[in-house]
């Protein structure tokens, strides 16, 4: 889906006190930006940050950074934070394939929601289990690897259970329609997850774990 461009993006990603515009400047040191040793989970490619917002409403007890490489799009995060007061979210505006350079083994949980699917073969790349993030992953993860993975699109689902596999991840759950499974899990939605259920689309879901 495209986003409209947002005059002065820049400007109001910069002045919100969700954002942190220095990140790589915290390497390792998460813990003192929140203020305590919950455990920090992040969300790659947060949109419009339902869902996000919604788990550090959910989860006070645990930490939770929403990344997007798109100012535009995190405009739409910011305006809902504005009378918001959550201290356990912090928002990140850079390219994914940058995180190492901002975390070092401070994550416990990745979440992978409705994330672009690059159907084409040359931009396999760019997924993000592909297998060269699943090895990016490894230098942000703590000793557990953890992630859960939500989208309505059948190639990418599949896609990712082959490469998931490959990389020795076991799942601890798989659901090919997740809102009509007969065991529920707690679920909060994303934007796009809204009008898919209004939709009636299936949404897959994984959730994988690696431990040493």
């Amino acid at each position: 889906m495209e986003y409209i461009k947002i005059k002065n993006a820049d400007q109001i990603v910069k002045n919100s006190i969700y954002i942190i515009d220095n990140p790589t400047a915290f390497k390792g040191k998460w813990k003192n930006v929140f203020k305590n040793n919950n455990p920090i989970d992040l969300q790659l490619g947060m949109g419009r940050g339902d869902f996000i917002i919604e788990m550090a409403k959910a989860y006070p007890n645990r930490n939770f950074i929403g990344l997007e490489n798109n100012e535009s799009k995190m405009v739409n995060a910011i305006k809902k934070l504005e009378f918001l007061k959550l201290p356990n979210l912090k928002l990140i505006c850079i390219d994914a394939q940058k995180i190492d350079q901002i975390f070092n083994k401070e994550i416990d949980t990745i979440y992978l929601t409705f994330s672009e699917p690059w159907p084409k073969k040359i931009d396999e790349k760019k997924r993000f289990t592909h297998i060269n993030y699943l090895k990016l992953y490894d230098k942000v993860f703590k000793k557990k690897k953890h992630i859960i993975l939500k989208t309505d699109n059948k190639i990418l689902f599949a896609y990712s259970l082959e490469t998931l596999s490959n990389y020795w991840y076991t799942f601890k759950r798989v659901s090919l329609d997740l809102h009509n499974d007969e065991n529920k899990i707690p679920n909060i939605m994303t934007n796009y997850e809204k009008q898919y259920f209004k939709e009636k689309r299936p949404i897959f879901y994984l959730d994988a774990i690696f431990e040493d």
